[in-house]
């Protein structure tokens, strides 16, 4: 999944060698943090945040596999 967020991400920005996505899990839940370029935040994040929500619904979905709770951070 982490390849699948990263892919995601560099389809959206203008600088694609600066997305990275670090993973942070525990007991019950995973978190993808998606790092990218500051220029290219709002990208990622798209207006009122709607690419950011079908981000996190398109992983949430391929997460459905897992017993853990899925979530993507966005850090600039």
């Amino acid at each position: 999944m982490k390849d699948l967020v990263s892919v995601i991400a560099r389809a959206l920005v203008d600088h694609p060698e600066d997305v990275q996505v670090n993973i942070v899990e525990d007991d019950r839940s995973i978190t993808f943090e998606l790092s990218v370029h500051p220029a290219d935040v709002g990208k990622v994040i798209g207006k009122q945040g709607r690419i950011a929500k079908a981000l996190r619904t398109v992983v949430t979905s391929a997460a459905v596999k897992e017993s853990k709770r899925v979530s993507v951070e966005i850090v600039s």
